[in-house]
């Protein structure tokens, strides 16, 4: 067996779906980053992007029979952490997701530039944001912020 970075993800799945439940670890470990920094910029806050990303990887593993192309195991999870998100916000009453308004959370999880033209940059993206729709603000997050292409 390949150690877990050179293995593909539709590799692991098959290894899930064999009986092998630490694989499902490597998965996560893999693209939680990734699924973080989403849930904290649907959110507002690491603490409920820590709790929908406990219940996404719970459904995630529950239903992974059900994830039909395996080669795209990350586009799969995207689709649940998203819906998690919906439904945590919907659930606390939140009937808009807002974006993060606690910069030390962003200093925390942004791995990018600190120039201070970045961080007016970052600034002015997040008011337009914060002034559109629950869809199109995670649309606009998962094409430009996570770099996903449309079919993901």
């Amino acid at each position: 067996m390949s150690p877990p970075a050179t293995r593909t993800d539709a590799e692991i799945v098959a290894d899930v779906l064999a009986g092998d439940a630490r694989a499902f670890a490597n998965l996560l470990e893999r693209h939680r980053d990734d699924y973080t920094r989403f849930a904290i910029r649907m959110l507002g806050s690491r603490e409920d992007a820590d709790d929908v990303l406990q219940s996404a990887f719970v459904r995630a593993y529950r239903n992974l029979a059900q994830c039909q192309d395996p080669a795209r195991f990350g586009a799969w999870l995207y689709q649940i952490v998203a819906n998690e998100c919906r439904t945590y916000a919907t659930r606390r009453g939140r009937r808009e997701m807002r974006l993060v308004r606690d910069e030390g959370v962003i200093e925390r999880t942004d791995a990018g530039d600190r120039t201070s033209d970045a961080l007016a940059l970052r600034d002015e993206i997040q008011r337009a944001l914060r002034r559109l729709e629950p869809a199109q603000r995670e649309a606009f997050v998962l094409k430009y912020v996570e770099d996903l292409n449309y079919e993901e």
